[in-house]
């Protein structure tokens, strides 16, 4: 039969209760259900807690190594030699990280005797060189014991004995309790530079120093 005008506005006003029928249906599907208005936001809070613990579970199933995994095993060669490049990478990441604390402790050194000394001892009445480099005296000294320990942990040691974390736990107290008071100042020292920088006869003396320094 030919549908007429109402026939046809009487099956779009079908289809439209059925998709409305059938989005109600998916909601209850996928909402989450609360066991009891009577629990109230509690009700909810046990379900979310839930749903984390579960989820966490499951991440850790997916991260643990499969048991009679269709994966082939690595060949000893090659399991090996993997352990070998490893070995020989962390030993360059720790002959870096020393060599750049020597450095560091140079720099300091030169700042400290090139720097930091001739002014104290100019005694420029209104330069506040303690202010402006705050306790970098200290932080030369921390870096220093630093250094000495890392290469107490690596000298005559085979690279799978270097146990270099432990360094960096022994002195975790003295890094921050030094470097708070430095990052603290780090601020005011800035501004303070750049007073000095504006005024010519205290400018002069930083360039001295960077001559030195040159």
């Amino acid at each position: 039969d030919c549908p007429g005008k109402e026939g046809t506005g009487g099956r779009k006003r079908n289809l439209t209760l059925l998709r409305n029928k059938l989005y109600m249906g998916e909601r209850r599907r996928t909402e989450p259900v609360v066991e009891s208005t009577t629990t109230g936001d509690h009700g909810t809070l046990r379900r979310s807690q839930s749903d984390r613990t579960e989820y966490s579970q499951k991440l850790q199933e997916k991260m643990a190594p499969q048991v009679g995994s269709s994966t082939p095993a690595i060949p000893p060669q090659e399991d090996e030699e993997v352990s070998r490049r490893m070995m020989a990478r962390r030993v360059k990441i720790i002959a870096e990280l020393m060599q750049t604390e020597k450095d560091y402790i140079s720099d300091l050194d030169l700042c400290i005797k090139e720097v930091i000394q001739p002014l104290r001892n100019k005694q420029i009445a209104r330069f506040d060189v303690d202010g402006l480099f705050s306790n970098i005296e200290l932080v030369h000294q921390l870096s220093a014991k630093l250094l000495s320990l890392l290469e107490e942990a690596t000298t005559d040691v085979e690279p799978p004995m270097q146990i270099i974390g432990e360094v960096f736990l022994q002195i975790k107290g003295p890094l921050e309790d030094t470097y708070k008071i430095y990052c603290y100042h780090h601020d005011d020292a800035h501004t303070m530079l750049e007073s000095y920088e504006k005024d010519e006869e205290l400018k002069q003396h930083l360039r001295d120093c960077v001559q030195s320094l040159k």
